[in-house]
This record gives C-alpha cells, structure tokens and sequence, in this order.
C-alpha cells in the first residue's frame, strides 16, 4: 500500500490512519511517496514534513522530483496534478495500490466547479473511489468522509504539517472556491460536503447506466478497430453521442467536449462517400473510411526518409517508432536474391509507383492496390516501400515484383514485417 503525501496535514491523517491498521506497518507493506513539483519556495518544508512524519511513524517515504509544463491552454493547476500523477504511475509496483487523502470537501468541490464549467453526468461524478493507476491502482477511501476526522488523525502524530501557498492563492478556482464561496455554503447549508458528495454517487450510478447501455450498442457496432457508421446513423442522437464517449474512453482516448463531438459526428455522418472527415483534437482524432470511424493519433506515423537494407540472412532494417521493421523469411518463389544487388533501398511513397503484384496480374499504381487491399488511406505513408536501385520491387510485406521473383519451387526471400502499424 503506497499513501501519496503532501506534506499537509489531510495526506498526514491518511498516513496515520493507515499506519494503525496493522500491528506495524510492514503488515500492510506500508510505504509513502512525495512528489516534489519544485514550483514554489515551500517545496523544501513540504519534504520535510513528510520525513520528519515517516520517521515518527517508521514508514519508508520516496521522495520523487518532477518538472511541470503547461502546454498552452492547460493551466498550471492541471499540469501539475498531470505530473504528479504521471510520477505516481510510474512509481507503482504491480498490483500495488496509491491512496490518496481525498475527503468530502474535496468531493463537493470538485461537483460545484465541474458544475460551473457545464459538465455532463460523468464530470458531475466528481472523483471516482477506484481507477486503473500504472501497473496498479489509485484508491480514494475517505470521499465520504470530513476533513475534520483527517485533521483530528494529523494531530495525534505531532509535528507541523506544511502550508500549501498554492491552496491560498485566490487565482486558482479550487483556491477561490474553498476560501471565498465554501465558507458561505456551509454556513447557509451546514452539511453540503455530505450532501454534494450523495449528489456526486448518484450521478456515477447514473453513468454506469450510460456505460452499460453504450457498452451494448458498441459491442454490436464494431468493425474491427472501427465502428459502424450505417449502425450510428440508426441510433438516436443522445445515444451516438454516449457510444462514441465510451468507445473513446475504452479506447484510452480522452473526449473532447460533447460540442466537439457532437460537431465530429455531424462531419461525419453527413460527408459525401467519397469524402474522408478527420475531427482532431489534443493527440487523437476521428477519422472516416469506408462507411467505418477510426480513432488515430492526431499526426498519423509516416515513414521519413531513406534507409539502406543488406539482401538475405538475418539483415534487419528499424522504421522508426511505432513503425516496426522489416525482415527476410526464406521462401521458395519469393524475391529471387540473384536478380537483387547487395543492397536495398527502403523510403515512403512518393507517389505514381507502380508494382506488377504476380505472375498473372498486371501492372498496377501501389495507390490503387492499397485502395482493393484497403489500407487506411492516413496510414499509406507509413508504407515501406522496397527498392532496387530505382525499381520497386516490394511493398512492405503486401505485394512484390513478380518479374523479380524466382520460379515456383526455387528458393527466394520474402519479406516479414513485424510491429506493423498498418489496418486494413
């Protein structure tokens, strides 16, 4: 069991309370991980703090240092905790589980502000109590319980939490939220944290209800990597929209928001046959082909500049990332090394190319062939295109050149390739 600790005296309680769950805390295989942002002055008194602690508590603590970047339109709040969760993940042991300090103030407001930016049933879920962390799990156990019991739980242990600067700074909307507007809350309302955070359980039963139903509709869409588009279309709008969520969420993709999505399926439905809509957002998009939707990465893999590829034994040429590579596999009929010199070419597409695929085919265009084999028009550059001297003379591990080829029954070379990105 790993607690996440800050510093502050919420995580603190949490450490505690776990530590007297067993008669020591090697019962439990007890341990504790702060993760230092090094944004601000504090940061040295937050690693203090949290040794100073695990020494009373003889618990062992890992200290990991991680950078934050914003990217543009990602605030510094967002980008930290996405780096602190990263660091985490990585830190995580198989099957190992994170617990984190969050309690019922924090439920209630994470509710209020995803209310306040117009989300759907699954941002009013607030925290979820258990989630896929890394090779483990990140549990929160006390999403139903006050921040008081915490505090009461950090006293017993002695010593000064640490000041978060951050949760004072009236910028940042939690900030505002829980110094500003919460004090007036719970005055008018005492006991809105026990509430909101009900609120927030009903909204997730009412999301797992989505999830079942969409789960249905997708498992009776799916084509392959792909959903129906024809079978989307029979659909009611509220529907689509909640099956292409839960597609995207299975598929490890985040949704953008539902005005984006409800945009990439009017481009999508509504696009001639012959058109190809692709709706990008953050690292993913949507894209159509042939009556069927496909999630890809926003910038699709392409094969960037030429290689050189010893013929026959066990040469080996590398693609790239995510593009796998290409070996030889003896064959009898395949590429006959006599009619090849020493060493290969292999580049992408260039356009116009043109291959005779066997003996009793003709010539064709390579663009033509990846349209009857089809391959993902997006992903034809990501094609290893085999050349001897100028001639084409193999498509990755799809077509070869029959004239150089050897006779039926006579030893030749084909071509393997492995980790291959392409669908078809």
């Amino acid at each position: 069991m790993v607690i996440a600790l800050s510093g502050g005296a919420d995580s603190a309680g949490l450490l505690v309370a776990a530590a007297g769950l067993g008669d020591s805390p090697r019962d439990l295989r007890l341990r504790a991980v702060h993760v230092d942002h090094g944004m601000q002055a504090a940061a040295a008194a937050f690693r203090e703090a949290c040794a100073a602690l695990c020494a009373v508590l003889h618990i062992p603590l890992t200290v990991i240092a991680t950078a934050v970047e914003a990217s543009p339109g990602v605030s510094l709040e967002a980008a930290a905790r996405e780096a602190r969760y990263a660091a985490f993940a990585a830190e995580l042991r198989p099957g190992e589980c994170l617990l984190t300090a969050h309690h019922a103030e924090d439920q209630a407001e994470t509710l209020l502000l995803q209310a306040l930016r117009g989300a759907g049933v699954k941002g009013l879920s607030a925290m979820p109590p258990c989630r896929p962390l890394g090779r483990g799990w990140h549990l929160r156990p006390l999403l139903e319980v006050p921040q008081a019991a915490l505090l009461a739980l950090a006293a017993r242990a002695g010593g000064t939490a640490a000041l978060d600067p951050m949760n004072q700074d009236l910028r940042f909307d939690r900030s505002y939220l829980r110094r500003q507007v919460w004090p007036l809350i719970e005055t008018r309302w005492p006991g809105s944290a026990a509430a909101l955070t009900r609120t927030a359980r009903h909204a997730a039963e009412a999301q797992e209800r989505l999830d079942a139903a969409a789960a249905v509709h997708v498992g009776r869409l799916r084509d392959g990597d792909a959903l129906s588009v024809p079978g989307l279309r029979a659909l009611t709008p509220g529907e689509r929209i909640n099956v292409l969520r839960y597609w995207l969420c299975e598929s490890g993709a985040e949704p953008p928001s539902t005005a984006r999505l409800t945009e990439a399926l009017r481009q999508i439905l509504d696009a001639q046959d012959d058109h190809m809509p692709a709706i990008a957002w953050g690292h993913c998009a949507l894209r159509r082909y042939r009556q069927r939707i496909f999630i890809t990465a926003t910038g699709p893999p392409q094969l960037d500049g030429a290689r050189r590829w010893r013929v026959g034994g066990d040469s080996r040429v590398e693609l790239g990332p995510h593009l796998g590579s290409l070996r030889w596999v003896a064959q009898s009929g395949g590429l006959d090394p006599k009619q090849l010199p020493e060493f290969l070419t292999v580049r992408r597409r260039g356009g116009g190319e043109t291959i005779r695929p066997s003996a009793h085919a003709k010539t064709q265009t390579v663009q033509h062939l990846c349209q009857a084999q089809g391959v993902l028009p997006w992903m034809r550059d990501a094609l290893p295109l085999v050349f001897a001297d100028e001639d084409l003379i193999a498509v990755a591990d799809l077509w070869q050149e029959a004239s150089r080829c050897a006779a039926d029954g006579a030893p030749g070379l084909s071509i393997r390739w492995e980790n291959s990105p392409i669908i078809v």
